[in-house]
């Protein structure tokens, strides 16, 4: 039996599930992914599109696809903003957003992509002090 993971985004109007393992799971610190996320790396999984169903919402998706990039796109909810999954231009992939899943995935990312476009102010693996 195929194990599967939830997600949703902020508000719960998208619902949607991910077959596991995935394809992929990395965080991007391109400058296009700083900027669609707002933080200093994206962390993403990919999975094929066998691998993925929406539960609910798909109808409350907004997409942008970056027309000046060969590549790059980002979907949210459109109520809440909140990044959602997105196929890739080609259709041979779903990029998921990590933060959007509801549960554990049961591994980490395994990769920094594009680490020489990181945010100069990112430090990877610093002392900062935890809050809680």
């Amino acid at each position: 039996m195929t194990e599967t993971i939830q997600g949703s985004c902020l508000c719960g109007a998208i619902v949607f599930a991910v077959s596991l393992p995935f394809e992929h799971f990395y965080h991007c610190h391109c400058s296009r992914c700083r900027k669609a996320t707002g933080a200093a790396h994206a962390t993403n999984a990919i999975v094929k599109p066998a691998a993925f169903h929406w539960i609910k919402g798909e109808e409350c998706l907004s997409h942008f696809e970056l027309p000046t990039a060969r590549s790059f796109g980002t979907a949210f909810c459109r109520h809440c903003g909140a990044p959602m999954p997105h196929f890739t231009r080609s259709g041979r992939e779903v990029i998921i957003p990590a933060g959007a899943f509801d549960a554990d995935p049961m591994c980490k990312p395994d990769r920094h992509m594009q680490w020489a476009s990181r945010a100069p102010w990112y430090e990877h693996g610093n002392d900062l002090p935890i809050e809680n």
